[in-house]
């Protein structure tokens, strides 16, 4: 049951965010890229939306899909490198704003989320 919840949790981020990006992708840069970055030609909201169509997708997959503690464990590791790319680009290049650190707290979640996950996957596995 937890596993389930926990895949359907991070499945909820991906088309919260991927929603967002996918139908209003001018709101998105608006309020989540600093001005002095907002790009907001076809092509830009083109790609932006294109971008959360896929975020869409792997929500939509994260909840079609019974993941076991590996693809927890997996995807934890993966979303490491977007914890760098969330700094970066906030801090570094200040291309993110406050709202665009959404993106970070959605990281956050779906770490937590995956190491309960694979924390109850294996449980489930082992006994």
């Amino acid at each position: 049951m937890i596993v389930r919840i926990c895949q359907s949790l991070i499945a909820v981020v991906f088309l919260a965010l991927g929603g967002w990006a996918l139908i209003s992708p001018t709101s998105v840069i608006e309020l989540a890229v600093t001005p002095s970055y907002q790009d907001s030609t076809f092509l830009t909201r083109f790609a932006l939306a294109c971008f959360g169509a896929q975020a869409v997708l792997f929500g939509l997959m994260a909840l079609a899909v019974r993941w076991s503690a590996r693809g927890f464990a997996v995807f934890a590791l993966l979303l490491l490198p977007f914890f760098a790319f969330n700094w970066y680009f906030h801090y570094e290049v200040p291309v993110l704003t406050s709202i665009g650190m959404l993106d970070f707290a959605g990281n956050v979640t779906m770490l937590v989320l995956a190491i309960l996950g694979w924390r109850a996957a294996r449980a489930e596995e082992c006994g």
